[in-house]
């Protein structure tokens, strides 16, 4: 169990997002570091709960076979990779519906829960990197805008979850951003010493 998950979230194989998948995939192969893609949005997944799904949720079950093979992946894995733009301060839906259906609840599952709170079992995951870009400027979202990917989304959610550490590179400002700029990120990321 060496492998990495990625899980890619934007709809636009143009976008900046997309090119961060590239460089983390071939950073990976450069290292001969196996690895998987979740892409949220070319596997249509649905983000949402029906009334069967909510329904079979308390026993750990599921009926999206996506959900199944998610979380096969993540409990076969030894690192994630999230790779998403930042919308409204926050992750998208699509990503936050992958953490609420994927997320089951049950032994042997992503996490059970007991009368002093949630106690994560994908603790496989060593570390989760969480890979992003924003309209607002880095430190405006830190200091300004409540910096929820590192308060809440790793430091909490994930930590939940089983996965201690947590590393948030973000790359502000994208829409004013220079084509020298993002290409330097690009390479920042292609090198980027990822530790499992």
């Amino acid at each position: 169990m060496n492998n990495i998950v990625i899980v890619y979230c934007h709809p636009y194989q143009k976008s900046l997002n997309h090119a961060v998948l590239e460089a983390v995939k071939d950073n990976l192969a450069q290292h001969k570091i196996p690895y998987e893609t979740i892409d949220l949005y070319r596997d249509k997944f649905q983000p949402f709960y029906d009334l069967e799904e909510l329904r079979l949720f308390h026993t750990g079950e599921t009926h999206d076979p996506l959900v199944t093979k998610y979380l096969e992946l993540l409990k076969n894995a030894q690192g994630i990779i999230f790779i998403t733009p930042i919308w409204w301060n926050s992750i998208p839906g699509m990503l936050k519906g992958f953490i609420d259906k994927v997320m089951k609840e049950g032994e042997g599952l992503s996490h059970t829960v007991s009368k002093y709170g949630i106690h994560g079992c994908l603790t496989n995951l060593t570390h989760a990197y969480v890979l992003t870009t924003s309209t607002s400027p880095t430190f405006y979202f830190r200091l300004f805008m409540g910096n929820a990917i590192k308060k809440i989304f790793i430091s909490k959610t994930l930590k939940q979850l089983g996965i201690k550490r947590g590393t948030w590179i973000n790359f502000g400002n994208v829409t004013n951003s220079s084509l020298t700029k993002r290409e330097k990120h690009l390479k920042k990321i292609q090198k980027y010493p990822f530790q499992f």
